[in-house]
């Protein structure tokens, strides 16, 4: 019984990221487009299965819960993306681990991953959250900010900055995701916009997204217990 359940639940994680790929795969866009599965208070076993049906890039929000999976999956060449906020605290595990940062909002923690970054890992991806709907609730730079911590961040020596990521406000992500595209376009030499989930990625990449965060899609609705 428990072989046939958890069979079942490959099945279900295989089904559904073929079912988010295809939605990706139906936009029509002139650019490509990485899907990173949001694998934060999902197990192991959970992340092999998505991994065995293709799935290389992962997001994890929760530093500590983290670095287990990393340590079990080291060699595999998956790839971590670091999506939560960031404590100055928690910058050298990060920065020793992870091949993406997404939310970095303060030019003192880009200072911190990148003076903690070995270089020996080669320079750590970098992307710039931005608080495209300015809510007090929720972390990031204002687009009016943004000119001045590019600036101060670009010429870090461990890391690569890449562009930016936001969480928009659901009732008005077309908007916001708008104003994100605007927002790289004065960028030439950056390229990466980390927008869209589940419930509205299609829109996203019509807006430029080139990485799209999902996990309700791909692993189920979450258990807390």
């Amino acid at each position: 019984m428990a072989q046939f359940l958890m069979r079942k639940q490959f099945l279900m994680i295989s089904d559904n990221l073929k079912q988010v790929n295809s939605r990706i795969d139906s936009i029509q866009s002139n650019h490509d487009v990485q899907l990173i599965a949001v694998s934060k208070t999902r197990s192991v076993s959970e992340i092999q299965e998505a991994f065995d049906a293709g799935q290389m890039h992962f997001g994890e929000n929760y530093l500590q819960e983290s670095l287990d999976k990393i340590s079990y999956f080291k060699g595999t060449g998956l790839v971590w993306h670091f999506i939560g906020p960031i404590q100055s605290n928690k910058t050298a595990s990060i920065a020793e681990n992870f091949d993406w940062v997404h939310s970095v909002d303060r030019v003192k923690i880009a200072k911190r991953l990148s003076d903690q970054r070995n270089p020996n890992l080669g320079k750590l991806n970098l992307l710039i959250q931005v608080n495209v709907d300015k809510e007090e609730t929720k972390s990031g730079v204002f687009i009016e900010q943004v000119d001045e911590i590019v600036s101060e961040i670009i010429s870090l020596p461990h890391i690569c900055l890449r562009g930016f990521m936001c969480i928009p406000q659901a009732e008005n992500s077309t908007n916001s995701f708008s104003e994100m595209k605007n927002l790289i376009s004065k960028y030439p030499s950056l390229g990466s916009l980390s927008m869209g989930m589940s419930s509205d990625l299609e829109v996203a990449i019509e807006n430029g997204a080139n990485l799209v965060r999902v996990g309700t899609d791909i692993f189920g609705q979450r258990s807390y217990n």
